[in-house]
């Protein structure tokens, strides 16, 4: 379970789409070939089939569209909790190396304790294998002490630098529970099922704030999750627990008064 919670935590989720420059290198594909061709072709390589005309590609295969993280910091005795995402207003959506470099440098100057769903095998392994495409300078994320337990290690999957709820709450294959269904379970909004809109949809349309929406949403139901997962193992009491449920309330109704109002399904949960 968990062991303990850090001065910083961050409570993150990303959403990525077929890199379809990838996709025409890989395939032979014209330069001038319509993205969303391409993205079919990707996934007809993957093994696209009637009933699964979308499937997971590679991650390598894939660009950053969107990053979201909740974050709580204690200084100075006060936990204060914010709401952080990318791209922010005036970011180029399309500049996914400087996405990268945002993100990356700030996970390297403040050395937060990372959680995430299905991060282990997904998201951290899409910022090492899209930072490597880009050719960006990460020391921050990879740097690792003399031992693999020694300070904040992100890729020691025994350690609590990073923290998956997905294995924590139920390990993988036939084990495996998903974050909506977790999220219908503890009462939480739930995203549409896939069956609605895609991300790739979004992003080939031009939509990014509806992307960065999502990927906000899913990173509040993250922190959340962790929360009430963190009170089950001990590390807030039931009054602590109240008080820190309280601290995203009054950050989400900050949220919505700046714009989100996507952010408002979650209130009710909190009131």
């Amino acid at each position: 379970m968990l062991r303990a919670v850090h001065d910083t935590v961050w409570a993150f989720d990303l959403e990525w789409v077929p890199d379809t420059a990838a996709g025409r290198a890989l395939y032979g594909l014209p330069d001038d070939a319509d993205d969303r061709a391409v993205c079919e072709a990707m996934w007809r390589a993957a093994g696209a089939t009637p009933d699964n005309p979308r499937p997971f590609l590679k991650t390598a295969l894939c660009r950053l569209a969107s990053a979201a993280l909740v974050q709580r910091r204690v200084a100075d005795g006060e936990v204060r909790v914010d709401l952080c995402s990318l791209p922010r207003p005036g970011d180029d959506p399309a500049d996914e190396a400087a996405l990268l470099r945002t993100l990356l440098d700030a996970v390297g100057r403040y050395r937060p304790q990372l959680v995430g769903f299905n991060s282990r095998s997904a998201d951290l392994h899409l910022l090492v294998q899209r930072g490597v495409a880009q050719g960006l300078h990460a020391p921050g994320l990879c740097r690792q002490g003399a031992r693999p337990y020694d300070g904040v290690n992100y890729f020691y999957r025994y350690g609590d630098a990073h923290v998956d709820l997905m294995e924590v709450l139920g390990g993988r294959g036939s084990r495996a529970v998903s974050l909506r269904e977790m999220a219908v379970l503890v009462g939480l909004p739930a995203k549409a099922p896939a069956s609605g809109r895609s991300v790739a949809d979004l992003w080939l349309d031009g939509r990014y704030d509806e992307v960065v929406a999502y990927n906000e949403g899913d990173a509040v139901t993250t922190y959340l999750l962790w929360l009430r997962t963190a009170h089950f193992a001990g590390c807030f009491t039931a009054e602590a627990y109240a008080r820190e449920r309280a601290l995203v309330e009054a950050m989400l109704r900050r949220a919505a008064e700046a714009g989100k109002a996507h952010l408002e399904a979650f209130l009710p949960v909190l009131a």
